[in-house]
């Protein structure tokens, strides 16, 4: 019995020796074989080219500029030598470099367990470098290899919306590893919006490599792809918005009401794109912050102003939504409601008429929206301004668009700890107090009432060359689409009909537009004051900002242009002249058909 357990033990020893051997013989040489292979297998992610951003006729606005990177071989600060011959060398071809800056971003970049070249130069130009390439090429230690760096051929053209590509930093590669490969990223304007799609796609190249990171043979390819983006913006109307905008700062809103594509759009003044491509110098950096007309805030959607009286034909909307009112009713325009102790003053001292709506748009009477919104109440109002557009995001494809602000009870109770007054209501209905909003919004509104339907404000209108949908919304109660006439008819009044506060501006038009005018106190005016002190009379950056918003051929409504003059201090003296320009020229571009354009006289 003992016999047999002392050769089990012997047998099982054996049979454990021989698993071993096998196993060191067999099994972990197929493991080496798998590190070794991996060792000789490199797999390189290639970099896809950033799509280009054209305009809606292919007209490029935003391209990529082709030049060349150097490089220099790693591991070289163990031989400082070799590495300062390295630096003069690129020197004495380009003397404007800094070696010291050369030096100092290849030691901090150069990694002892990375055998890839250490790029010290991102980029020069294709024409700088051909001449030397040959040179440069036979190096050694140096390497020059091609890439392209993103390019705006127009400037400063359309800054804001199109925007600008930056370096990526961790953040942004923690939040998309494909910018880790690009090394850039989107940072304004469609460049981030569409960031994802005009990345691309990177591709992958498969090679057999020696000890030294040599490469003996090529196995696997897969090409990166691109992905263009045409926008809806027409370039030659764009540029004449510079043309037409003559005053300091502003913004314009150019949109094709049937579905909310821009035809042209501008937030002035504009800044050059291509200086934050490769980084911009603090001293300009710090000449733009300190530009009192902010160059760097996009105005169409990042700038809150009080819309004014462009908010009037939706205040109407509210009134007739209420069920107090009709469009047919009169509401007294006097010079002012009194109210407790307090006088609401009219913007012009009126005498006493009864008006309707149509008449209380063309006069832009204040009384009658005060009398108005004193009956009806902000609970009233306040949503219906919402469902108009305003406090609420357009949808805009442009990043951080602002909401802006409707006040009302529940919102001045969280943001001030305030209670709501009748005379907050008063100041609401014509556009003022805590009321904001951005001329992206004022533009939507007005398409609203020009079209009868909701659209989304956009800019994209395809995405390698497939054409985007976008659908309008019927947001509009039975009882609003039978006042719409109505709301139509004082726009209409305000243009073409004597006394109509754009008149004087807008009748001479090559088109019969529909328009509203509008005024956004920048500081208050008492209500003591009887008699208004003139915004002439007034420091530059006290004088109210200007509005004009408006739609054209009126027979056949279909483009809306949104103007905002930044301290123009009359909405038909200051934005109504650029809001004529506008549709005059886009009637001579033929967007407008021959047939809704006025008849000259003969003589």
């Amino acid at each position: 019995m003992r016999l047999t357990i002392v050769y089990g033990i012997i047998a099982l020893v054996w049979i454990i020796l021989l698993t071993r051997i096998y196993y060191l013989s067999i099994k972990s040489n197929e493991y080496y074989e798998q590190i070794a292979e991996k060792n000789a297998i490199k797999t390189e992610d290639i970099a896809p080219v950033r799509g280009q951003i054209l305009d809606k006729n292919g007209q490029p606005l935003a391209v990529n500029k082709l030049g060349f990177e150097i490089s220099i071989k790693p591991h070289l600060r163990r031989n400082l030598k070799v590495l300062d011959d390295e630096i003069n060398f690129i020197i004495s071809v380009f003397p404007d470099l800094n070696a010291t800056k050369l030096k100092r971003e290849y030691i901090k970049n150069d990694s002892p367990y990375s055998q890839d070249f250490v790029n010290v130069v991102n980029f020069l130009d294709y024409d700088r470098v051909l001449p030397h390439f040959a040179r440069l090429n036979l190096r050694e230690n140096t390497s020059v290899n091609p890439v392209s760096i993103r390019h705006y051929p127009l400037g400063e053209l359309a800054s804001h919306v199109i925007g600008y590509v930056g370096r990526a930093n961790l953040k942004d590669i923690e939040a998309n590893p494909l910018s880790k490969l690009t090394n850039y990223t989107g940072r304004s304007g469609i460049e981030r919006y569409y960031n994802e799609i005009l990345q691309g796609v990177e591709g992958q190249r498969t090679t057999k490599v020696t000890a030294l990171n040599k490469v003996v043979e090529e196995i696997g390819y897969i090409k990166p792809s691109s992905t263009d983006i045409s926008l809806t913006i027409d370039l030659e109307l764009q540029k004449y918005l510079y043309q037409a905008f003559d005053r300091p700062a502003g913004a314009v809103v150019v949109m094709d009401g049937i579905d909310g594509s821009i035809l042209a759009a501008a937030s002035l003044p504009e800044y050059d794109l291509n200086q934050f491509v490769t980084g911009i110098s603090q001293s300009d950096w710090n000449e733009m912050m300190n530009n009192p007309d902010h160059p760097f805030t996009n105005k169409l959607i990042n700038a809150l102003y009080p819309p004014g009286s462009v908010v009037k034909m939706a205040m109407g909307m509210a009134f007739f939504e209420s069920g107090k009112y009709a469009p047919t009713s009169r509401i007294l325009c006097d010079p002012y409601l009194e109210l407790g102790d307090r006088k609401f003053r009219n913007w012009k001292n009126y005498g006493s008429e009864m008006m309707t709506i149509v008449e209380a748009l063309r006069d832009s009477c204040d009384t009658y929206f005060y009398r108005g919104a004193y009956n009806v109440g902000i609970d009233i109002m306040a949503p219906v301004l919402r469902r108009y557009g305003f406090g609420v995001k357009t949808g805009v494809d442009l990043p951080n668009e602002y909401i802006g602000i409707v006040p009302d009870a529940q919102w001045k109770k969280m943001r001030l700890n305030q209670p709501w007054y009748q005379g907050d209501t008063i100041n609401t209905s014509i556009g003022q107090g805590s009321f904001l909003a951005t001329p992206m919004q004022v533009a939507r509104d007005t398409a609203i009432f020009a079209m009868g339907h909701d659209v989304t404000p956009h800019f994209i209108g395809s995405i390698n060359r497939v054409p985007q949908e976008w659908h309008a919304r019927d947001i509009l109660s039975q009882k609003e689409k039978s006042a719409l006439k109505y709301i139509r008819e004082g726009m209409h009044a305000v243009a073409n009909i004597p006394g109509g506060t754009g008149f004087r501006v807008l009748s001479p038009s090559k088109v019969t537009i529909a328009a509203k005018s509008g005024t956004a106190q920048v500081v208050g005016i008492s209500q003591e004051d009887k008699e208004r002190i003139k915004e002439a009379d007034m420091e530059y950056y006290e004088r109210s900002h200007a509005w004009m918003t408006g739609y054209a051929p009126y027979e056949n409504p279909r483009y809306i242009v949104t103007v905002l003059v930044e301290h123009g201090a009359s909405g038909g003296g200051a934005a109504g002249p650029i809001l004529a320009r506008i549709f005059d020229k886009l009637a001579d571009m033929g967007y407008i058909d021959e047939k809704y354009l006025k008849k000259k006289n003969s003589k």
